[in-house]
């Protein structure tokens, strides 16, 4: 019997809304019939490398090279930092070139949401920024269609870069459209990996 598909959700989160936008997009790896396997990066900083303990003190457990070897989809998360993702899962990002050197990556579906504390603070060029180390690695980068009502509807986040929030006052909880583009990318993530792996 063949294991069932896995997306691997990997995120950063600092105030807790980029992990929120991840539970959501379990969600549509869950309804396509995939696994969805939720890790986290512990984060850094100028004086030392990794600040955080071993072990989470709650939340999903810290991504290891192995999460990536073993997925069959990638579905990539980090707040916006200036436009970019940040330094945390950059870090983990370039510990991954024994991956890479092996294709280990190569022909697996991926997609990326992001969150800012802005409307305009950089969300599509994080999600853009995001996508390039994934490119580098083989992976197809898996959009969000204009077929998804909510992209024409949203006054918030979502692009068809990604899954997108906008964490201010006026939006603080995860809004129906941030949900509904953001669990319509990880089922397309997981529908692909599942026709992929078979």
């Amino acid at each position: 019997m063949t294991r069932p598909a896995t997306v691997l959700i990997l995120y950063y989160s600092r105030n807790g809304s980029t992990a929120e936008l991840a539970r959501c997009a379990a969600r549509g790896v869950e309804s396509a019939g995939a696994v969805a396997r939720l890790r986290t990066v512990p984060a850094v900083s100028p004086t030392t490398e990794a600040v955080d303990p071993d072990i989470p003190v709650d939340g999903p457990p810290y991504a290891a090279l192995e999460d990536l070897r073993d997925c069959d989809g990638l579905l990539l998360g980090s707040p916006t930092r200036f436009g970019n993702m940040a330094a945390p899962l950059k870090y983990f990002l370039d510990g991954t070139s024994e991956l890479w050197l092996a294709g280990t990556m190569a022909d697996k579906p991926a997609g990326v949401f992001t969150s800012t504390s802005s409307l305009h603070g950089g969300q599509e060029t994080t999600l853009v920024t995001m996508v390039l180390p994934l490119i580098h690695h083989g992976m197809l980068w898996v959009g969000v269609p204009y077929t998804e009502a909510a992209l024409f509807d949203t006054r918030t986040g979502g692009s068809p870069y990604g899954a997108s929030h906008v964490a201010t006052a006026w939006n603080a909880e995860i809004s129906k459209h941030e949900l509904a583009i953001a669990k319509l990318l990880g089922q397309r993530v997981a529908t692909l990996a599942i026709r992929l792996k078979s």
